[in-house]
């Protein structure tokens, strides 16, 4: 549990998502039973999807519930034909997920080494000094016999014969090159033994660890150079909008793209590889050529998902025979979102075009489709006091930027649609039930990815 009281082990989860054991048994492909499944891309049938319960596919009346739609999107890839597990080398691994147990390549240490900096002595003293003396990474010692001692450094080989290091604290030297203990010494002190953290063949961590800084080190240590690991989901954002400026200053009904420059960054730190960010304008054939020739596991479109003279996505997915898994959502702000199956192997989330609109459907489509694929753990939920009331819709979910102080979470102002200065600042998301939430109340929160210690931070 961080500092801010979230729940981000590598083994974090709860029982409404996949666990670890399932989403990697996905990389393996589909399971017998899932082939017609996982090859049929049409419009979902209402009746036949109790998840997607309106029968209005433009409208927002009887829109998915938000925690409905989150589970929808982490179970939507459980269908989807998976890219075999890579090896990568272990400076590409922070984040990724072990897709094989790592075992250990020898044994830990693998010679018996000297734990402190001091005197390697054999048997009782007081000992009579060698000349010269033993380092880190140096050829293999001479023997001591009995009466012996000579200088060690810490992570040398102790020599044949040796029965202790002496702490050069605990030890003084005399006339004639004679070394004398001030305290007691005991068999066997300050060696680390061979072996003594694993034996060749022992099970370091098993398959679905999450690779953290400490997994790389003891990776390395074990003598891995590459690990095998659940690949990245590879992600294409597609821009859409003629209103939409890449620089410069609003002018003359343009406004400045919002979701370009943040979309990448955010997808990367979920966890995915980014390999497109295509800037496609209002123009329904070059983007339904940009879905078709995709090779992304995830496409990621910003406006046109609702009902206007310019909105192509609806349109286009229906052209395709796409299956809606959900569209729209019962959350303000971002309620015209969709998740969509476009193949076999590949979604489609619709993000709405207001900047805290779109943000509100990466938290709750992309993120836990991105999980899923990516075999990652669910965080656990928790959840702390308000420090004042919020307002909620009177039907709908709200997710209500926050900042953490102590022990309770603070609502942020400017938090309308079109709006980014709340979560520019922001810690987490709260996540408001319909009808809002008195002081004190206690409310789950959702992390940003880049609040969180551990791999959260890299954007690389």
């Amino acid at each position: 549990m961080t500092a801010s009281g979230t729940h981000t082990g590598p083994h974090a989860g709860n029982g409404d998502d996949l666990d670890v054991e399932e989403a990697l048994a996905l990389v393996r492909g589909p399971r017998a039973d899932q082939t017609d499944r996982t090859h049929r891309t049409h419009r979902a049938d209402p009746a036949a999807h109790p998840e997607h319960p309106h029968p209005h596919p433009h409208g927002h009346e009887g829109a998915t519930p938000w925690p409905r739609a989150r589970e929808i999107a982490a179970r939507a890839a459980r269908w989807a034909t998976r890219r075999p597990v890579v090896s990568v080398a272990l400076g590409d691994a922070l984040g990724l997920v072990l897709a094989a147990p790592l075992d250990a390549l020898s044994d830990l240490p693998s010679f018996d080494t000297s734990a402190m900096d001091g005197w390697a002595v054999a048997g009782p003293g007081p000992w009579q000094l060698r000349d010269g003396g033993v380092l880190a990474g140096h050829a293999p010692p001479e023997p001591l016999t009995d009466g012996e001692a000579v200088r060690i450094a810490t992570g040398a080989r102790v020599p044949t014969g040796v029965t202790a290091v002496l702490r050069s604290e605990h030890g003084r030297t005399a006339p004639q090159d004679r070394l004398h203990a001030t305290g007691e010494v005991t068999h066997g002190q300050d060696i680390r033994p061979r072996g003594q953290e694993c034996r060749r063949g022992d099970q370091l961590l098993p398959t679905g660890t999450l690779i953290t800084p400490a997994v790389l080190g003891l990776a390395a240590a074990a003598g891995y150079d590459t690990v095998t690991v659940v690949p990245r989901p590879r992600a294409e954002i597609l821009v859409l909008g003629d209103e939409l400026l890449t620089e410069g200053l609003p002018h003359d009904g343009l406004i400045r793209d919002a979701l370009g420059p943040m979309l990448a960054p955010w997808l990367r730190a979920l966890g995915a590889e980014v390999i497109a960010v295509r800037r496609l304008g209002d123009d329904a054939k070059a983007l339904r050529k940009a879905i078709t020739s995709s090779r992304a596991d995830l496409i990621v479109t910003t406006g046109g998902t609702a009902a206007g003279p310019v909105d192509h996505v609806h349109p286009t997915l229906d052209r395709l025979g796409a299956e809606l898994l959900v569209d729209g959502v019962a959350v303000r702000p971002g309620h015209p979102m969709l998740l969509a199956r476009t193949k076999a192997d590949q979604h489609l989330v619709g993000l709405p075009g207001n900047p805290l609109a779109a943000v509100s459907g990466l938290i709750t489509l992309a993120e836990p489709l991105l999980r899923t694929l990516a075999a990652h753990p669910a965080p656990e939920p928790y959840a702390m006091p308000l420090r004042e009331a919020v307002q909620g819709h009177a039907h709908d979910t709200r997710l209500v930027p926050v900042v953490l102080r102590g022990e309770r979470a603070v609502p942020l102002h400017y938090s309308g649609p079109a709006m980014l200065r709340g979560i520019a600042t922001a810690d987490a998301l709260a996540v408001v039930p319909p009808g809002g939430a008195e002081q004190g109340a206690g409310m789950e929160l959702l992390d940003l990815p880049w609040t969180t210690a551990g791999i959260g931070v890299c954007f690389t």
